[in-house]
């Protein structure tokens, strides 16, 4: 089933009946609207006056929806989950943990391959020069220990914003763009790994103990090219503006609903996600030699 994405940035109360959740005025009580829970896949709150039922909040985790709470400067600020979304969680853990370093280092190297070859197809479709992309995909090593994907990266975002650009989490505009973007998709691929029955902090190349979402930010590395070209072409139409504005937040929030190839089919994003961990899964206990990742259609 495709599920929603919702963005709220005003004043709210959200509470939950008939299985619904309704969105009212704080002040009134006037009904705003209403989401049958079970439509939900993310929910973003984007304003401090809102206000939220521990019986939705329940609801929503029984359901696996993912919500997202953004701080004062608008941006995503954290991620409400459930503990656990699989009825064989712990044996799913246990094939997580046992997972070789050697098969680790092959996953690893085939995220970076279908990484580098979505940002090409990205460039090739904005009619940006991409050839050297080619090589650098072919050069990936086991573990990708020739940092080819940082290699790749610095071509890749030369060309796809500007020759003088820096790609950094704090940097100038439009990096603000891709940030929240990647946020809203890592918020998708954590419900994902949950949902799965895996651990999102034991990734299979990020370690940073500091990090709870390693695994996370391992699967979303092929998926973030879907966010760029979504970026470049907002920036496209609306080249004067540096604000996240709550139409551009409205227009990230499709990413969820994008359609992707994966697996020879034809698949909303979110769904996508879902299918890749649950390769990665199948990969653990050796079902599966390869992840099942998205290509641009």
């Amino acid at each position: 089933m495709i599920t929603r994405s919702i963005y709220i940035g005003n004043p709210a109360y959200l509470k939950l009946k008939d299985e619904q959740m309704y969105i009212l005025d704080p002040s009134t009580k006037e009904m705003k609207g209403k989401v049958p829970v079970e439509d939900l896949g993310l929910l973003m709150l984007d304003h401090f006056q809102i206000t939220i039922s521990h019986q939705l909040i329940q609801k929503m985790m029984g359901n696996n929806v993912v919500v997202v709470s953004c701080d004062g400067h608008h941006l995503p600020h954290g991620i409400m989950l459930p503990l656990y979304g699989h009825t064989e969680h712990s044996d799913r853990i246990k094939d997580q943990l046992e997972a070789s370093e050697p098969l680790k280092k092959q996953l690893w190297k085939q995220t970076v391959e279908c990484k580098i070859e979505n940002q090409k197809e990205v460039l090739k479709r904005l009619g940006n020069y991409y050839e050297p992309m080619v090589d650098y995909q072919n050069n990936v090593k086991s573990g990708d220990i020739t940092n080819m994907e940082g290699i790749a990266a610095q071509h890749y975002w030369k060309y796809l914003v500007s020759l003088d650009f820096l790609r950094q989490r704090f940097g100038d505009s439009p990096n603000q763009f891709f940030n929240f973007g990647y946020s809203v998709l890592r918020s998708i691929v954590a419900r994902a790994i949950v949902e799965t029955g895996l651990l999102p902090v034991l990734g299979i190349f990020h370690k940073n103990k500091y990090n709870p979402y390693c695994l996370a930010d391992d699967l979303m590395e092929p998926y973030r090219p879907f966010v760029d070209l979504l970026v470049m072409q907002w920036l496209t139409i609306n080249s004067e503006t540096e604000d996240l504005t709550k139409e551009f937040k409205a227009f990230i929030l499709q990413i969820a609903t994008k359609d992707v190839k994966i697996d020879d089919k034809k698949r909303p994003l979110l769904v996508a996600v879902k299918t890749t961990a649950t390769s990665l899964y199948k990969c653990y206990t050796g079902e599966k030699r390869l992840i099942s990742y998205p290509e641009l259609i």
